[in-house]
């Protein structure tokens, strides 16, 4: 099996929209699915082209009720491209034979052969490549070579653009408004005698006004001297479709080459003076195929050269290598210059409405030691909303910023109001805007971004404005109770999304959430660090434009003080009033329904509610494992008063991981870390099913409208850092590997500081640490508590203990 080329050996309709998916090209600016250019009669072609950061509005009628959705929109439609001999009908999927598909991943092109047979019996042999191009963001490029197998005579290529896609990729959203797109208009700049058509289209959105232009340059060649004749060109436009026909004269054997080059600009885009204008002009200057083809190949051998991740081949590779390029193909390097944010489902489906979780806390720790730009861009794209997050934090009665569950263009909330159970039909409240962590998992992003990178210029510029904010939020979030003498969170939703208020109350959300309570405190802490390492005069200015005053200060350190956590049977409770819950019956439910990752929807279909019972979708309590080393989890414990036992996170983590349906994508990740210490095997299982979780649509469906964005940045991060147990801070790189018995060998690249394209190699019990030629100091380095420098230009072999992970020896 080639580890760097996903094939299909057939393009079944029941399994387009995986393929579509996971055969998606970007370039962190736009991405387009692997849909095939040409129409498929029996309806399954779902053309989406998704723009950083273009998201519009609409108002739809649900269950009685106005609804308000934002989405990230199903841009024009660039693929179109499809051909006739003589005047047959224009080629369909459902004449393609023997079709095969393959992602080449280390060059991020699509390839695609078949042969076609018509009604007439006339076969012609097809291979179509495509790319969006990662050296120029604006450019995507397909190229089709058609061979007649068995006749001669005229063929007519159609070259299209089309604004009349909506956004239709999500069955459960069918009733809610997709016509995003409002046509503008359509032109041509012939087709000339020399095979070239230039067509363009522009369109905006609905109620965003955003302009979006493409401009197309399509091309048609024949082979040999006697290369035919071209007849008369032809080009066609009706509202929102433009097309060029291109005839050549055609002779069996002989290779007709079709080229289409194609620019996408918008009116959010830069250094343009009008969309149109960028897009014609980019598709003119691009080149050709070939040309187009060289430059985006070299941009992706610079890329893999940072990003790669090398097992040594064997299970896994082949996924590995799909996750980093479709998190490549979100946030990529272009991103920098973007005000986007980090949709959880990538450019590449419409699921979550392309909106921006807390799934970003999965995916900053690959791009902080790889790209801290783009980390940096990200987390500038919360800053920019604080205002929007301090109104909201103003509308609920709270100090500081509150930062939406769902965000979209603006930074409001966009979480819905409604969500549809498919399988009872009913629409239910939906109460997720509870979960407060969001802010949370912004503020441990800046704080671990910092601590990468060691620039206080960040810190001082607006990372440390986010982080106080949010802490001020959390801190006003709290109440003081007075007979029980602690700082308590009332009426929030953890990370487990099964649980958004107790069976016993009509009122949603949940009192003393463990995560968010140690969290908070951990966030509080952060902040009063934050203050002391800002230079003296940036902290003064920034507590006097924040009205930050000393008694404020003091109010956060007595809460990491006094917060209350609960415990019940040993453990952890996820939330205040958990122990009272009923146990599922487990066993019974797997007998009856078999796949129960959402156990929610099988229980709501019965007319029950996870909420009655022990019963978790996803990590919640053990959240605080993934992010927070045990010894630190165990100094907060003290701080509060609590006595932390030694076997207290081990008891923790069997106890949750016996009542957990895994019904996230992210939980597999979770699991993976938190057991990596304790049950190495275990954590190598969850580890593989988080590997396989979307290249082969574990959760049935999910997976056609958008990949698992986080789930995928989760697994190279338990790879990178769980696995090798690499820290960063005060300048030193630390390492402390414990790997599975299934991991004897990997490689893989990060930046450190100053140092790019540090190599860490680990095998057969010996730590490899190369560090490039610079003129920057040498690297400071700490394996297993053993410190050394690594000069630049030098490597570095450490020999580590085969049981324990100990150096023994340089």
């Amino acid at each position: 099996m080639n580890a760097w080329t996903l094939t299909y050996d057939e393009l079944s309709p029941d399994r387009a929209g995986l393929r579509e998916a996971l055969c998606t090209l970007g370039n962190g600016y736009f991405a387009t699915r692997g849909a095939t250019p040409e129409p498929h009669t029996d309806g399954s072609r779902r053309p989406g082209t998704y723009i950083a950061g273009c998201y519009n509005r609409l108002t739809s009628t649900v269950a009685g009720q106005e609804v308000e959705n934002e989405d990230m929109v199903n841009a024009p439609d660039w693929l179109p491209l499809t051909f006739r001999v003589g005047d047959g009908p224009w080629f369909t999927t459902s004449e393609a034979h023997d079709d095969r598909v393959e992602l080449d991943l280390r060059r991020g092109v699509l390839t695609r052969t078949c042969r076609v047979r018509d009604q007439a019996g006339r076969v012609t042999r097809m291979t179509q490549r495509r790319l969006v191009s990662m050296d120029d963001p604006h450019v995507a490029a397909l190229e089709a070579t058609l061979v007649p197998e068995n006749w001669s005579g005229r063929l007519t290529v159609r070259s299209a653009l089309d604004a009349r896609v909506r956004n239709e990729g999500v069955r459960r959203y069918s009733l809610l408004r997709g016509d995003h797109l409002r046509p503008l208009d359509t032109g041509r700049d012939g087709p000339d005698a020399a095979g070239t058509g230039r067509t363009w289209l522009r369109a905006e959105t609905a109620t965003s006004r955003i302009r979006i232009a493409l401009a197309a340059r399509t091309s048609v060649d024949v082979q040999a001297s006697d290369r035919g004749t071209l007849g008369e060109p032809v080009a066609s436009a009706a509202d929102g479709w433009v097309a060029c026909d291109l005839g050549v004269d055609a002779a069996e054997g002989r290779v007709v080459q079709v080229e289409k080059v194609v620019a996408l600009y918008t009116s959010r885009d830069t250094a343009i003076s009008d969309d149109l204008t960028a897009a014609r002009e980019a598709a003119a200057r691009a080149g050709t195929f070939g040309e187009v083809l060289r430059r985006h190949t070299l941009a992706w051998e610079r890329i893999w050269r940072s990003c790669a991740v090398d097992i040594g081949g064997g299970e896994g590779q082949l996924a590995l290598n799909l996750h980093v390029f479709h998190l490549l193909q979100t946030v990529s390097p272009h991103t920098a210059d973007l005000d986007v944010g980090v949709p959880a489902r990538g450019l590449h489906g419409e699921a979550y409405r392309g909106h921006v979780f807390w799934d970003e806390l999965f995916v900053f720790p690959f791009l902080d030691l790889r790209y801290p730009q783009t980390a940096r861009a990200l987390l500038r794209y919360r800053w920019r909303r604080l205002p929007q997050a301090r109104a909201a934090a103003r509308e609920a009665g709270l100090r500081g910023a509150l930062f939406p569950w769902q965000s979209g263009s603006d930074g409001r909330e966009e979480t819905q109001v409604l969500h549809l159970n498919p399988r009872s039909g009913r629409w239910l409240p939906d109460n997720s805007r509870l979960q407060r962590h969001s802010g949370i998992a912004i503020a441990y992003n800046v704080w671990q971004h910092y601590r990468v990178t060691g620039d206080v210029t960040f810190l001082s510029d607006f990372g440390a404005e986010l982080l106080l904010e949010i802490a001020r939020m959390l801190a006003s979030l709290t109440e003081f109770d007075e007979e029980a003498g602690r700082y308590r969170i009332r009426g929030v939703m953890g990370p487990d999304e099964y649980h958004d208020g107790m069976p016993d109350r009509e009122e949603p959300g949940l009192d003393d959430n463990a995560y968010t309570n140690i969290m908070t405190v951990w966030v509080l802490m952060r902040a009063l660090e934050v203050v002391e390492a800002l230079p003296e005069w940036r902290s003064r200015d920034l507590r006097e434009a924040l009205e930050l005053t000393p008694a404020e200060l003091e109010e956060f350190r007595r809460i990491t003080e006094r917060m209350r956590v609960v415990f019940h049977d040993g453990v952890v409770s996820q939330f205040d009033g958990y122990a009272g819950l009923e146990e599922l019956d487990w066993a019974g439910y797997r007998a009856t329904y078999g796949d129960i990752h959402r156990l929610d929807r099988i229980l709501e279909a019965e007319g029950d509610t996870c909420n009655r019972y022990r019963a978790s979708k996803q990590a919640d309590v053990l959240m605080l494992f993934f992010l927070l080393p045990a010894e630190e989890f165990a100094r907060i414990l003290c701080r509060l008063g609590y006595t932390c036992e030694p076997d207290l996170i081990s008891r923790t983590i069997d106890y949750y991981l016996a009542r957990t349906s895994h019904g996230s994508t992210l939980s597999s990740v979770v699991h993976a870390w938190v057991l990596a210490d304790t049950d190495r095997e275990s954590s190598w299982r969850f580890f593989l099913e988080a590997l396989r979780s979307d290249i082969e649509d574990v959760q049935g469906g999910t997976t056609a409208e958008g990949i698992h964005l986080g789930a995928m940045a989760g697994t190279v991060d338990i790879l990178t850092r769980c696995y090798t147990g690499l820290s960063t801070a005060e300048g030193v790189l630390r390492l402390d590997p414990l790997l599975p018995a299934e991991l004897d060998c990997f490689t893989f690249r990060i930046r450190y500081r100053g140092h790019w394209g540090i190599e860490v190699s680990i095998c057969e019990g010996r730590v490899a640490i190369t560090v490039p030629p610079s003129d920057e100091p040498p690297l400071e380095v700490e394996l297993s508590g053993r410190r050394v420098d690594v000069p630049p230009g030098h490597t570095r072999v450490m020999a580590l203990h085969p049981a324990h992970g100990a150096p023994t020896g340089v």
